[in-house]
């Protein structure tokens, strides 16, 4: 079937809207119409790392859509099911078993951009073929093919643009604060780096009960953003950043987020945690870090990392959108819709900070 495609052809190329063919699904594949998908970092972050020589790729991981046809071994999806799409794992690792589907031992073969396993390609440009299955997805296409594993079945009354970003990056925040650091509503809350992954944070939090929440990051009108929401906001380009966390919370905040993988900032967020506060990493930034070993130890600290919010998605997204369907999880103010063909429009105003989360739609 032909179709539109997002299409990278390197990482100093810009995306390219071109035709392609997609190959129909197997029986362990779904075919999906993709409605939304929303702009991540980690779509750009693989664009910059992928070199042109390893072929045209589709990338995009926070898709959602209707399934349009399902391969006869699939079970529990249905052709006009509303679908968000999400990560895959293989349900029968060590981890996957423990209930840790985000850590699959078998993640990265599962998420990355390529073939199929049997080096035959879902989507073709002109016979030859075009790297896919990126998260088990890509969907920066009109179409996508997924698995069971990475589909989860959402209400069809649900705005499928405003909902798309649970794939990943509303899920990451929202589970990082529901799952991992699971504050009380006597918490407090900072977050470093208000895009979609901090905001998502914040507004679980809220949903959560905590009132005492920290924004810190360089953009005005993210700050204001935060404000509107009744949270704290701090220029992370003030001198008095450490001092302003600490006055908003009381002393230090109980529980800290980071989302900008930027050693500096993660050593900030760390001075801003009162005794006993524990900080989640999800930033992928660089790879060293040095702590301040007194501090974390004198302070009964703790800091950790975080993949996809430790959910279990199947569960855990259902659980967003109902809380966004009662209103307790305001993720359609976050999103900002662009067509596809203004897509490198979408990847600016995300880099400038005007806008939280861009969404692709058809």
């Amino acid at each position: 079937m032909r179709m539109s495609a997002a299409v990278s052809r390197g990482p100093n190329t810009p995306f390219t809207l071109e035709q392609v063919n997609i190959d129909d699904p197997r029986p362990d594949e779904i075919l999906v119409r993709v409605a939304a998908t929303g702009l991540c970092h980690t779509d750009l972050f693989t664009r910059a790392a992928t070199p042109a020589k390893s072929g045209p790729a589709i990338l995009g991981h926070e898709g959602a859509g209707v399934v349009v046809e399902v391969g006869r071994e699939i079970e529990g999806v249905a052709p006009g099911d509303h679908v968000v799409l999400t990560y895959r794992h293989c349900a029968r690792c060590d981890q996957c078993l423990r209930g840790n589907p985000a850590y699959c031992l078998r993640s990265y073969s599962l998420n990355r951009l390529g073939p199929r396993p049997d080096g035959t390609h879902v989507v073709t440009s002109d016979g030859a073929g075009v790297n896919t299955r990126f998260f088990g997805q890509s969907s920066f296409a009109e179409y996508a093919i997924a698995h069971a594993d990475n589909v989860v079945v959402v209400d069809r009354t649900l705005d499928l643009n405003v909902i798309a970003p649970l794939g990943c990056g509303f899920q990451t925040g929202a589970g990082a604060i529901l799952n991992v650091l699971r504050p009380e509503s006597d918490s407090s809350v900072v977050v470093f780096g208000a895009g979609s992954v901090g905001f998502s944070a914040m507004l679980a939090a809220r949903s959560a009960g905590v009132q005492a929440i920290v924004a810190v990051d360089p953009h005005d009108t993210r700050r204001d953003l935060a404000r509107s929401f009744g949270f704290e906001a701090v220029d992370s380009a003030a001198g008095n950043v450490v001092e302003q966390v600490r006055d908003f919370t009381g002393g230090g905040a109980t529980h800290g987020l980071d989302t900008t993988g930027i050693p500096a900032v993660v050593l900030t967020a760390l001075s801003t945690l009162r005794a006993r506060g524990d900080l989640v990493v999800l930033g992928l930034g660089d790879r060293e870090l040095t702590i301040d070993v007194q501090d974390l130890m004198l302070s009964g600290k703790s800091i950790r990392g975080c993949i996809e919010g430790d959910s279990v998605a199947r569960e855990f997204i259902p659980q967003l959108t109902d809380l966004y369907a009662r209103g307790d999880f305001p993720v359609d103010r976050l999103t900002t819709e662009y067509p596809f063909s203004d897509l490198e429009r979408a990847i600016a105003d995300q880099r400038a900070g005007s806008v939280v989360k861009p969404v692709l739609v058809w």
